[in-house]
């Protein structure tokens, strides 16, 4: 009598289990089109792999509309929290940059090889070099240095003989000739050694450079430090703040997310899904076991 009474519960029960566990894994196979002596059979493939491009898509959509917009992004990129910790990260590399022995150019090699090193150093010293060539061919150089030497040949030979020989306006006649002839040569000679002076001063000095110890780059600047956090900072606002829109258009982060789906093989995409969903998807199954339950007891009961 009393398995009379629970048949039907239980009947319901293991139905609404099963009908949802295999609706459930319909949703992923069969992963490919059936087809019974040319007849394609219904439901094949699953309702993921059949819709997976429109599914793709419409995810790709969501994401970059609702959840990784320009208004979410700037919103937490711009946050107290996150300035915060970038003026934290920029703080603590000063620090360690305030005990590291390393030279300069072995802390370059962390991040670029001796090539990249070498080439770059070659090219900031070339434009360094004819940036310095170009102002001391300027004529005007040879003027002023010929006019500050003419003058101080002039003060000091007016001091020795101070009292004695009244030679100010004889001094002056001679000197504007001799200024002009040496401002001349003066200019001559930049013109000719300005390129190899300024090279070697420029190479010597970026060697002293590279081979400076980094604790030695930053101790004393503290100040400097500061303003070169809040430097950071302030670029990295402008760069969300403006740039955000052409950085999110040029990433296009619809497309990548709905490449990637695509991507995926049904079985890869299947193992994300259950991890994900595994609670809820199982919570579905016993959930048909409790509405197949309740139906079977319905029907005993009007039965």
């Amino acid at each position: 009598m009393i398995l009379l009474y629970i048949s039907g519960p239980v009947l319901g029960a293991i139905i609404g289990y099963i009908t949802n566990d295999i609706a459930i894994r319909m949703l992923f196979r069969p992963r490919k089109a059936k087809y019974i002596l040319g007849i394609h059979v219904p439901f094949t493939p699953g309702i993921i792999p059949k819709e997976k491009d429109r599914i793709a898509g419409a995810i790709g959509g969501a994401i970059s509309d609702n959840l990784m917009n320009k208004e979410v992004l700037e919103k937490t990129l711009l946050s107290d929290d996150m300035l915060g910790k970038l003026r934290t990260a920029i703080d603590e590399f000063f620090e360690a940059q305030l005990h590291n022995d390393e030279t300069l150019q072995e802390f370059a090699a962390h991040y670029l090889t001796d090539e990249e090193i070498a080439a770059m150093r070659e090219s900031t010293c070339d434009e360094i070099a004819k940036l310095i060539t170009a102002k001391l061919r300027d004529r005007a150089i040879g003027a002023s240095i010929a006019h500050a030497a003419t003058q101080h040949v002039i003060d000091k030979t007016r001091a020795s003989v101070a009292g004695k020989i009244k030679a100010d306006r004889l001094l002056e006649v001679i000197a504007s000739p001799i200024e002009t002839k040496l401002a001349q040569h003066i200019n001559e000679v930049l013109h000719d050694q300005a390129p190899s002076m300024s090279t070697r001063i420029v190479y010597t000095e970026s060697d002293k450079l590279l081979s400076m110890p980094m604790r030695t780059l930053f101790e004393g600047h503290e100040e400097q430090m500061v303003q070169a956090r809040e430097g950071i900072v302030s670029v990295y606002r402008t760069i969300i703040s403006e740039h955000l829109p052409r950085i999110l258009e040029s990433i296009n982060i619809s497309k990548i997310v709905e490449s990637r789906i695509q991507e995926m093989d049904m079985e890869e995409a299947e193992q994300i899904i259950l991890t994900v969903m595994k609670k809820e998807l199982r919570a579905i199954v016993w959930l048909g076991a409790l509405l197949g339950c309740i139906m079977g007891t319905v029907m005993m009961v009007v039965n």
